[in-house]
């Protein structure tokens, strides 16, 4: 005889629970779990103090519909189990408030910075953004992109760069695989674009220092040493200014007779070690006292201002070129290929995760040979 099943055994694929916000305002969000994937949504359903009779019914009624929505929600459970995945409830949803649901997904994660969300937003609203999510299929991403590049104006008023829209359709990209992972669409069609389809990342110009500029910034005196201390530091490392500016004593490990930074990267949240040159070492700040959880490099700005703290210093030395501290990055790969390191040890001591990123200082290195071979037939034309 076949056991009966439990009502307790049996676990409610979608649960409406509570979050606590402010002033004792309560927002309602459903917690759906399904084929071992837990995922969640926020209603923008609200829950008030019932400090009076009318509070007590309008929370009755909010509970109301925040019911419904969890009573639709396990239909389309059903119906996609069945096969039934673009006819549900969920592929209905308008693409504007999937969009308001990934912003709060990300919101959750940590995600402080929302700036690029807001930006395609944005740009979504200018085209259509109160399309349901199946009808965001290839034909509505093709025109969404040509609308991008040539009819589109930022806030501004300036028309996008080609890198912009790559951003925009990234974070769009992202929000649509979320929308595949908690069964609201079948498939992500940006997904299905050829490669004519998609936008061209332009070859970026990276400005950098040669040898001898470097050498000249040594050698001149800046209104702020702390800046040119990490500055000199990053040319000779290749860290990103996010990185130097949140390393710690504890991070410099000896080895013998060297000395190694091993850290994780800001930018990537990847555990890097790279060994550290006697010019490296020269330009990090007398340890003294510190511990090993105090920054080795002091009061460095999240965007280090070039007009007011690298401009003077750059002028005082001559060089005309429009330097940023990133552009030290750059100096330390154009620098290594220069010295006659191999590509891929380059690619390893910056961190990329790809050689390919790493080419572009090949072809930098290599843009200077050819001119530097002109000048033979400018000598003697």
């Amino acid at each position: 005889m076949a056991r009966k099943t439990s009502a307790k055994n049996t676990k409610e694929p979608v649960r409406l629970r509570e979050k606590e916000l402010a002033n004792g305002v309560r927002s309602l969000y459903l917690d759906i779990y399904v084929n071992g994937k837990r995922s969640y949504e926020f209603l923008k359903l609200y829950l008030i103090p019932e400090t009076n009779p009318q509070a007590k019914v309008q929370n009755e009624n909010t509970m109301r519909a925040a019911n419904t929505i969890k009573l639709n929600r396990i239909l389309e459970i059903t119906n996609n189990k069945a096969g039934l995945k673009n006819t549900s409830i969920r592929a209905k949803m308008l693409l504007k408030d999937w969009m308001e649901t990934f912003r709060q997904a990300q919101e959750q994660k940590g995600v402080k910075d929302q700036k690029l969300i807001h930006n395609t937003v944005h740009a979504l609203t200018a085209y259509n953004i109160n399309v349901a999510m199946r009808d965001v299929n290839r034909d509505y991403i093709i025109g969404l992109t040509n609308f991008l590049r040539n009819d589109y104006r930022s806030p501004r008023g300036k028309k996008l760069k080609d890198y912009s829209v790559i951003n925009y359709l990234g974070c769009l990209r992202n929000a649509l695989n979320m929308a595949v992972r908690e069964d609201v669409i079948a498939d992500n069609p940006i997904m299905k674009l050829s490669a004519q389809d998609k936008v061209k990342a332009p070859e970026s110009q990276r400005e950098f220092l040669t040898i001898e500029e470097v050498q000249k910034l040594e050698a001149t005196d800046s209104p702020y040493p702390h800046i040119k201390q990490a500055f000199l530091f990053a040319c000779y490392t290749g860290l990103r200014c996010s990185d130097v500016r949140s390393i710690t004593w504890g991070k410099i490990v000896k080895d013998g007779e060297k000395y190694r930074l091993h850290t994780v990267m800001f930018k990537t949240k990847r555990p890097f070690y790279i060994p550290l040159s006697k010019k490296a070492m020269q330009w990090m700040p007398e340890r003294g006292d510190k511990t090993d959880y105090d920054l080795i490099f002091e009061n460095i700005p999240v965007q280090v201002n070039t007009k007011l703290y690298l401009q003077p210093w750059l002028d005082k030395a001559g060089i005309t070129k429009p330097i940023t501290f990133h552009c030290s990055r750059h100096t330390f790969g154009t620098m290594m290929l220069t010295l006659g390191a191999d590509i891929y040890t380059t690619s390893k001591l910056m961190g990329h995760t790809k050689v390919e990123v790493t080419q572009i200082y090949a072809k930098i290195i290599n843009k200077k040979k050819d001119d530097a071979v002109s000048l033979i037939d400018q000598a003697f034309a």
